[in-house]
């Protein structure tokens, strides 16, 4: 069986390394203890695991924070340093990170149209900037399982507002699955197997894919 030729990486419609940028926001302690709209363990097992997404296929991040500078706020929690350490973080005072005048700079510095958003909490911090990226003319793509709300009523509604906005959601393993699309991309493949595995995924996928 052959795949038929890669297409233009930066031109496709679907999510690829050349054509998207990662978005993270406000994922500091208190805006995680305060989530109630998924497990808390399980959101940042999955944020990590977008963001270590972000890191293996080589695309853009921008990562904000609030309130650290004033000292009203804490650093982004150990889990997301580990993985986004080296890059820098663009803090703000601003709720909705969009009027922060370096974050959309940043943004827009990165080239890409297509933007995979995620932040807490998803009624403000997501929402916010999400529709303010939509009505610029950017796509926007919610990593739905890795963001979360202050209630299960806050981030539904949240995530409805988007998606009427014209944003689309995804989830965790829909994004490793779009960023990888083909098995003969083999020097991501083993980035793909560890990703998919840390997030609650089986391994036998391992075994199926040595096999052929």
């Amino acid at each position: 069986m052959s795949s038929e030729p890669i297409r233009d990486p930066v031109a496709d419609t679907l999510l690829t390394p050349q054509n998207s940028a990662f978005v993270i926001i406000d994922y500091q302690p208190v805006q995680v203890n305060s989530i109630a709209s998924m497990d808390r363990q399980l959101l940042v097992n999955n944020i990590v695991g977008a963001a270590k997404a972000a890191v293996a296929y080589g695309l853009p991040i921008v990562h904000s924070t609030v309130n650290v500078a004033t000292d009203l706020n804490k650093p982004p929690i150990p889990q997301l340093r580990k993985v986004l350490g080296h890059l820098p973080t663009y803090d703000r005072t601003t709720i909705n990170s969009w009027e922060d005048v370096e974050f959309r700079r940043a943004v827009e510095a990165t080239g890409r149209k297509k933007l995979i958003m995620t932040a807490l909490w998803t009624e403000a911090c997501l929402t916010f900037p999400a529709l303010d990226a939509l009505r610029e003319g950017y796509e926007v793509y919610v990593v739905a399982d890795a963001v979360g709300g202050t209630s299960p009523v806050a981030h539904e509604m949240a995530l409805r507002r988007i998606q009427q906005a014209g944003g689309q959601m995804i989830s965790v393993v829909q994004l490793f699955c779009e960023l990888q699309r083909d098995w003969k991309r083999q020097e991501t493949v083993p980035d793909f197997l560890d990703l998919f595995i840390s997030t609650g995924g089986t391994p036998g996928i391992q075994f199926s894919y040595d096999r052929d």
